[in-house]
């Protein structure tokens, strides 16, 4: 009969040992990764139900396309085009403070080009809200700017553009749930987004207190966890320090430009297709904010975003072909701006970049040949 202290036993059973955990680890891999594929299945099932629900005949569609009035949809692109500086403007605020991208020979104007490019790359790359600040940090990197550094600053400025939609959410939320705009709105519509955004932005804040605080660090199983309210509690750290830095409203107007314009827009594509009884800027306003989180899906050209759209206003009772309408023309001027913009914008930072690497070829040739001799 074999000693259980034996270094054969021993041995024996830190390999079974080591065998569970590998097991364990294998299944609970296994179920995260089902758990994604399940939320997946279940949101382009969604995504199928609300295009069968929501989306009117294609004739009634054309029909309300033809009232389209020119002279609003030419003042939807104009608001656009101010929703899309406002971007930039926070952009420059943000990722590039100190203006270095506009110096060493560069046009002055690199920052604004780069943040256009970004808008435009957004509507193109299926990759939800995350296609833009990817062509963006790529961008960014060829200018030698650190991948840290460009993953921060991008994330500091998604959260102030959440920052400033949750806000909003709270504000225009509480003043329709207590019937200061008017209009028989439910507080499933009203008051529960409101609170829900008002908990988001006090919990934000709270981690931030606590992580600024000196808390300590959780045990290394919870890592990931660590990882992501450290994250967070910097980027509201950072954004506090850029409000209160001089000159820094640039960034926080520059943000509320981004939202109001570009619900301004969506607003107008109602009135361009002559909707009757036109509904209330608050109700679009709530409608587009929260129906704007279906462009966090994987989809291009903003297609859940739409869906999102249509559904949020169909809620809020406007009549659904009108709708779908008002969107999808929002959805065009919103396409059609940041594309055109950032594709002049990418030719010209392309032809800098071609600039940059030409004038490096002959000292790194020349370089080269001192050390071959």
């Amino acid at each position: 009969m074999k000693d259980a202290s034996s270094p054969s036993t021993v041995r024996s059973s830190r390999l079974r040992q080591r065998d569970r955990r590998r097991h364990l680890q294998a299944l609970e891999i296994t179920k995260r990764r089902l758990k994604r594929h399940v939320l997946k299945l279940l949101g382009f099932a969604l995504c199928v139900y609300l295009v069968l629900r929501l989306l009117p005949s294609l004739g009634e569609a054309l029909a309300a396309l033809q009232r389209v009035q020119l002279p609003w949809v030419l003042a939807a692109l104009s608001l656009e085009v101010f929703s899309e500086t406002g971007f930039v403007l926070s952009w420059r605020a943000i990722v590039d403070p100190d203006r270095l991208l506009g110096r060493g020979g560069r046009p002055k104007a690199m920052d604004r080009r780069i943040a256009w490019a970004q808008l435009g790359g957004g509507t193109l790359i299926p990759g939800g809200s995350l296609g833009g600040p990817s062509v963006g940090a790529v961008l960014l990197h060829r200018f030698g700017m650190p991948n840290r550094l460009i993953a921060e600053r991008q994330f500091n400025l998604s959260f102030l553009n959440t920052g400033v939609d949750a806000l909003t959410l709270v504000v225009f939320g509480l003043t329709m749930a207590t019937g200061l705009f008017g209009g028989p709105h439910g507080l499933t519509v009203t008051l529960m987004p409101a609170l829900v955004a008002g908990a988001g932005i006090a919990l934000a804040l709270l981690v931030a207190r606590r992580r600024g605080s000196g808390e300590r660090r959780r045990a290394a199983k919870h890592r990931k966890l660590d990882a992501a309210l450290s994250t967070l509690a910097e980027a509201v750290e950072d954004t506090e320090r850029l409000l209160l830095r001089h000159g820094s409203p640039i960034a926080l107007l520059g943000a509320v430009a981004y939202l109001g314009f570009d619900v301004l827009v969506l607003w107008s594509a109602f009135i361009a297709i002559g909707t009757d009884p036109l509904p209330s800027f608050p109700v679009v306003l709530m409608a587009y904010i929260i129906g704007a989180l279906g462009g966090s899906l994987p989809l291009p050209a903003g297609v859940g975003s739409v869906l999102g759209m249509v559904g949020m206003l169909v809620l809020y009772g406007v009549p659904h072909k009108d709708a779908f309408v008002a969107v999808v023309l929002y959805e065009a001027v919103g396409l059609i701006v940041p594309l055109f913009g950032g594709a002049i914008a990418y030719l010209l930072v392309r032809r800098e970049l071609h600039a940059s690497d030409a004038a490096q070829r002959p000292t790194m040739s020349g370089a080269t040949t001192t050390a071959e001799g």
